[in-house]
């Protein structure tokens, strides 16, 4: 029975990375909404209560029932966590005079189990309204703050222990260790949570499921969808029959190029040619969500024929994540839908199928961290992400074959230009975006008037929030002066110097 820690979560913007340090131990993570606490069993080794946009104070702040799991399991409640455990237990919650927010030094020296091996003082982030003015007599101090009296604590006789910081964020210096306290030392897990543990357990309920069965998977040439594959593959061999979909709106001959890869994996797959039907449907489409929706059709169409020439098949495999299911999970009420994917969306109904999400589990860095221990072709674990709907959504306003063959050849010169410089594996994401205006330019002795290509660079650790690459100018002015010279139709190229949020990695 894999050990477990269950972080119930208030709504913290820092939830998932709570959930992240904890598996960072090789010990399994899961978050679930406060008002939907999982069943409790030996496999469940600590509770972890995170934060909260809402103040313990109003009216509708979350409402936990503590004595489900106090003083069965170690508990820790960070920020709104701490200040729910001691308003709950008779403490004194209060606005701060001045909001704390950012870096503060913490002042520990109690030896207290929570704080071992951690300096006497050392910076932690904090970020909350409130504060806890007075602890209840059952209450231990353990470390407090200059603006802050009563930073950590512990409930006597109990392995309950509260945080008014966020030790999670990169920026609380000794957070790993604290972090660390709780889940090895005062919970006792040992930390065998692995991606070899992964796939050995993982493959064995593949089995188990689908039996006899045979399962499609719509591959995308990303990374999910790839480790996806090859579990199942391993699991059950030609039971799976892969479907590449070329869409017409991939980049630049990566339809071979992926098939080529895959063919090297031993992989099942079969190639579909289809990119005449998506452009018939986008034809007069301008409208982004309209676009989206009509390769949404045409590649379920298209899917669906090709997978009723698959005999026995029952199953539908996904290359769903853990994002993908906690973000479908409202900490306001009880949906547990995973999320429509753009690619499969209806399709399990539709055809009778049911679903396999062998990755349902996994952080994207886990995904590929599973990906290495299963021998995948590092250009494909390590590939940015690519936006299902292609280059429709990089290329604003109606798409036509002569917009997207201009979009390919820049985009082509830009990603290759970043791995030629070694600035691809420094980039979360990039590419080429065309532009609906035309612009007047001189080449030789003529004047143009011609497209606008605007260059795309990010850097993230999920995607969730995004700064501007900044690449160095020389390399964006070589990059410019390729594709002005080198791609028909182009006569300017621009950088888009925008950080998500506010504005986001793709323009539509």
């Amino acid at each position: 029975m894999t050990e477990k820690i269950i972080i119930l979560d208030f709504g913290s913007q820092y939830t998932q990375l709570i959930a992240r340090r904890v598996r960072e131990l090789n010990v399994y993570s899961e978050i679930h909404p406060y008002n939907h606490i999982p069943e409790l069993d030996d496999s469940v080794k600590g509770i972890i209560l995170s934060g909260s946009p809402y103040s313990v104070r109003d009216h509708q702040a979350p409402q936990v029932d503590l004595s489900l799991f106090r003083q069965n399991y170690p508990v820790l409640g960070v920020c709104y966590g701490a200040q729910y455990l001691a308003q709950q237990n008779g403490g004194d919650v209060q606005a701060s005079k001045h909001r704390e927010y950012g870096r503060a030094g913490l002042k520990t020296g109690s030896g207290n189990a929570l704080l071992k091996g951690m300096k006497a003082e050392s910076v932690v982030w904090m970020s909350h309204g409130d504060t806890i003015t007075s602890l209840p007599d059952s209450f231990e101090l353990i470390a407090s703050t200059d603006s802050i009296a009563n930073a950590a604590y512990q409930i006597k006789g109990e392995e309950t222990y509260g945080i008014q910081f966020h030790p999670e964020v990169t920026h609380s210096e000794e957070g790993k260790i604290l972090i660390s306290n709780f889940v090895m030392g005062i919970c006792g897990c040992t930390g065998d949570w692995t991606p070899e543990h992964f796939i050995e357990s993982t493959i064995q309920d593949i089995r188990n499921t689908v039996g006899t069965d045979r399962v499609i998977l719509g591959l995308s040439g990303g990374v999910d969808s790839s480790v996806a594959a090859v579990l199942i593959e391993e699991a059950i061999g030609d039971q799976l029959q892969c479907i590449f979909i070329d869409n017409g709106l991939l980049r630049k001959d990566e339809f071979d190029g992926v098939l080529a890869s895959y063919a090297n994996m031993g992989l099942n797959v079969k190639g579909v040619r289809a990119g005449d039907a998506f452009y018939a449907a986008l034809a007069g489409v301008s409208e982004p969500e309209q676009k989206r929706k009509a390769i949404g059709k045409v590649f379920i169409d298209v899917f669906e024929e090709e997978s009723n020439r698959i005999e026995d098949a029952r199953w539908l495999a996904q290359g769903t994540i853990y994002p993908d299911v906690i973000e479908s999970v409202s900490v306001k009420g009880p949906s547990a839908t995973i999320k429509s994917h753009h690619n499969v969306g209806g399709l399990p109904e539709k055809m009778n199928l049911k679903v396999l999400e062998p990755l349902r589990l996994l952080f994207k860095d886990e995904v590929r961290k599973v990906g290495y221990a299963l021998n995948i072709d590092p250009k494909i674990l390590e590939r940015h992400p690519f936006p299902g709907p292609g280059l429709a959504i990089r290329i604003l306003g109606e798409i036509t074959e002569e917009k997207v063959r201009i979009t390919q050849e820049a985009d082509a010169l830009f990603i290759q230009g970043l791995k030629d410089h070694g600035l691809y594996d420094r980039v979360w994401q990039a590419g080429a975006i065309f532009l609906p205006v035309n612009s007047v330019g001189v080449m030789g002795d003529e004047r143009t008037y011609e497209n606008v290509i605007c260059l795309r660079a990010v850097t993230s650790v999920d995607g969730m929030t995004a700064d501007w690459a900044h690449l160095p100018h020389e390399f964006l002015g070589k990059i410019s002066n390729q594709i002005i010279n080198q791609v028909k139709g182009i006569n300017r190229v621009v950088y888009d110097i925008s950080s998500k949020p506010p504005a986001t990695i793709e323009w539509e």
